[in-house]
Parts: C-alpha cells; structure tokens; sequence
C-alpha cells in the first residue's frame, strides 16, 4: 500500500490541497512548521486596536484626507483581504470614505499584474478605492539620496497623499535575510533605486538575521523619508492563512516578528535524504518565483539526491526586470557586470572576486558535489491556461507525478528504499544548520519524528 502526504499548492489562483502518492518503500518525512491556530476576524480586529508605538489608525488618520494603502504584491503571498475591512473601518471612522483611499501595489520591477488579480489579493472591499499598480519607469520623483547615497526615487502617489499606512509580509529573503518591515518601500520605488540598493549592498544569506545589514539599514532610511512608518505585518502558515499579525511603528515591532519567524519556520537541511521535495506554495505563483524563492532547500542535497520542486505557476513564466530568471534581455549579463562594478568600492569588488576564485577553484569535493546534482523536476499539477515547454530555468517540467515517481527511481536504480524529505512550505521556511541545534527547546506544537531532530515539528509516513 502507498503511502502519501498533503500540501497546497496554486496560489491566488486555486489555493487546493495536493495529495503525493510515495511507495510504500520509502521513507518519507515532512518539515511542518509548529504555526500556531489561524487568526479570526476578531483577532485582527483587536490586533489593529493595540499597535506598537503608536494609537490606532483612526486616530492617525483624523484630519488627514488623502491616506495612501501599500500593499505587497501578488508575488507575495499576504492576504492583505483579512485586514483590508477592518482598515477601511479605521478610515470611515476618520471620516475618511473608502472612494478617498488608494491602494498602491508595491510591483518593484515584477511587473503588473491584472486588476481582476489584484482583488483576488486585496478583497471586494478595495475595490470601492483607488487602485494604482507602480510602474518602476513612469510616475516617480526623486525625494534625495541616503547617507549611502542611494538615490530616492518614489512613486508620486506616495508623496501626494498625506498619509501612509503599509501591509505586507514576513518572509526568507536573499538580499535581506528578511523581507518585510521597511523592504515594503523598495516596491515603489523607481528601477534606478531598486537597482542601487541590489548592487551596493552585500546579500545576505536566505534566512540570515545574524549579521548586521547595510541594505536594510539604508531601506529603513528610505522608508522614513517616504512616511511609511505605520505598517501591518502579517504572517502565514503552510495554507496560506493568518496565523500573525503585528501593526504600528515596525520600526519597533520589526525584530521581534524575524524572531517569531525565524523560531517557527526553521527546518533542519536535507543532510543525506536520497529524495529532497521543496514545494513553492505560497510563491509558486510563476516559474520566475519559484526559482527564486521556492528551492532553497534543493541547493542544499547530498550529491546524487533527486531533487523535485512543485509549484502551479498559474501565471506562467512571471517577470522579474531587475533578475530575470526567463527571457533574460540581449547583453543582460554585460549590463548585470558593469551595474555591479559601478555601485562597488574595492573591497566590494575584491570580495566578489574572491568568491567566484572559490567557488571556481575551490575544493575537489566541492567541485563533484556540483558536477553530480541531479536535475531538478518541477512538478506542475493541474491545467493551465498558460502552457510551458518541458524544460526551462533549470527545470524539468512535467503535470505527471507519476513520471517523477520513475525519474526518481531511474536516479536511484540500486535502491528501493529511499529517505524522502519533504519542505511543505519552503517559501517561507528556512535551513538552520546551528551545529548545536539539539541543545535548542522543542517549538511550541512540535512533535518528535523518526530520525529527525526534536527541534522541528515532522510527520513521517511509511
């Protein structure tokens, strides 16, 4: 008999339960995260009457009569339509009608969605307001420049309005460690500034809060000079449903959410599994945003594992005009080069220098465990409007389960019984390889699973 395990997938589009079908010889174990009850209406509500630092939005908003909303995009997985009435209320309270509201959403260099796809992330009520979709070319002025000497420019609705309020996420992210908090203001900001910030700051690493960060240092800068200092930060379990929220000054609030995060979603990394599964709900939304948020745990297998990433991409290929992942322009890699030469100092340039030395030149082991990564599958399920080829960005694309059960199996032709790990969220987890990660406290809701450590929460089935 088969075993099998659950996931979603299909954000914003279906949002569906998917059921994996393993044979009965495998081992498969899933990295749940220990996410506490979703909230209720009642919650939030009681949430936006208690923010931190500052008095409810009602009150910030009296006399003001052109407040602006800043709302991630549909790349993001925050369900800004859980909040979206109760701040509407806020407003209506000011004496504010929802007609005097706009609503921009925070595209970065994503690219526009379709407004019948923003409703479907701000809910009916916003409908009622002023909807915007930023465009990192047109519509901006430049307010100055960062003590980095990052120039400012912003979209022009944000500094005609006289009031600022944002939703977003928190979630993993390269360049951050964390987005969210002050990271909502780069998706209104114009190319010439996203690209300053991307090129003169050192990234960091998925997850990585460690150290101390020039670029966010420079986004709470930024934020500050547009007035986004109110913000309602939201964060999601494995279904995509609210399971926190924090308002008021994040400049406050912001750390304490990255803890949260950083304490619930931590997941250990794939060590010697023969099978490595990193589902890219709630981002898998197009190709370009499941490579790049949706496969952080595929980069960390033992080499020879078979690596499979499932993701709807129900908007197809996605955009990303800063990165592109597909489509990549003629003389992109000449301009991506010079772009970030021109924003380094010396010891940006001798840093990258030395990285590309060690990874080129590094470690014989190093070097085959590179050689012998497997391809990765992209497990597509469902039928699409928007049809994509077999191969692309990297990945093997197929709607068969079934065919990636065979693949694997051709990978792994001596052994039937194979260690399977499964990352039902990994969009929003990340890999902590602490060394002394069993001395840590067991999460909140975790339960121990078979040859996993205690630390996080998983469910094996045979």
């Amino acid at each position: 008999m088969n075993c099998e395990t659950h996931c979603w997938t299909g954000v914003w589009y279906s949002d569906k339960a998917l059921t994996l079908d393993f044979p009965p010889e495998w081992d498969v174990t899933v990295f749940r995260p220990p996410t506490p009850p979703p909230l209720t209406d009642a919650q939030i509500s009681e949430a936006l009457e208690r923010p931190s630092g500052q008095s409810p939005i009602r009150q910030i908003c009296r006399g003001k009569s052109r407040p602006l909303v800043i709302i991630d995009d549909l790349n993001r997985p925050t369900p800004v339509a859980r909040v979206m009435p109760f701040l509407l209320r806020h407003f209506r309270d000011a004496g504010i009608s929802s007609r005097d509201v706009t609503i921009l959403v925070a595209t970065g260099t994503h690219g526009a969605p379709q407004l019948n796809a923003v409703l479907k992330k701000a809910g009916p009520e916003a409908a009622s307001c002023k909807i915007v979709l930023h465009d990192s070319e047109r519509g901006l002025v430049q307010v100055g420049s960062t003590t980095c000497g990052t120039i400012v420019l912003v979209n022009k609705e944000v500094m005609q309005s006289d009031l600022v309020v944002g939703i977003g996420g928190i979630y993993p992210n390269h360049t951050a460690g964390f987005g969210g908090g002050s990271k909502l203001a780069l998706g209104v900001l114009g190319f010439r500034s996203i690209m300053e910030l991307h090129y003169r700051h050192q990234s960091k690493r998925w997850g990585d809060c460690v150290r101390a960060s020039t670029f966010r240092n420079d986004l709470d800068e930024i934020a500050r000079t547009i007035g986004l200092n109110t913000l309602i930060s939201l964060q999601v379990n494995a279904n995509r449903e609210v399971i926190r929220m924090a308002c008021g000054d994040h400049f406050i609030y912001y750390g304490k959410e990255v803890d949260f995060a950083r304490r619930v979603f931590r997941a250990p990394p794939p060590l010697d599994a023969n099978v490595v599964i990193s589902n890219a709900y709630p981002s898998d939304l197009s190709v370009t945003f499941v490579k790049m948020k949706g496969i952080v745990p595929l980069d960390h297998c033992a080499p020879g594992a078979s690596r499979i990433a499932i993701g709807s991409c129900s908007e197809g290929l996605g955009h990303h005009g800063l990165f592109p992942v597909v489509n990549r322009p003629r003389f992109y890699r000449q301009r991506h080069i010079y772009r970030r030469i021109s924003m380094m100092g010396v010891d940006g340039i001798t840093r990258v220098l030395r990285g590309r030395f060690l990874q080129r030149w590094g470690s014989v082991a190093n070097r085959k465990a590179s050689i012998s990564k497997n391809p990765i599958w992209l497990y597509r399920p469902g039928v699409h409007s928007q049809a994509l080829p077999s191969q692309l960005a990297g990945f093997r694309i197929t709607p068969s389960w079934e065919e990636i059960v065979q693949a694997v199996r051709t990978e792994h032709p001596s052994s039937r019984a194979l260690k399977v790990v499964i990352y039902p969220c990994a969009p929003l987890q990340y890999l902590d390889r602490s060394p002394n990660v069993d001395e840590k406290p067991l999460s909140p809701g975790a339960t121990p699973g078979k040859g996993v450590s205690q630390n996080f929460e998983s469910s094996v089935q045979h």
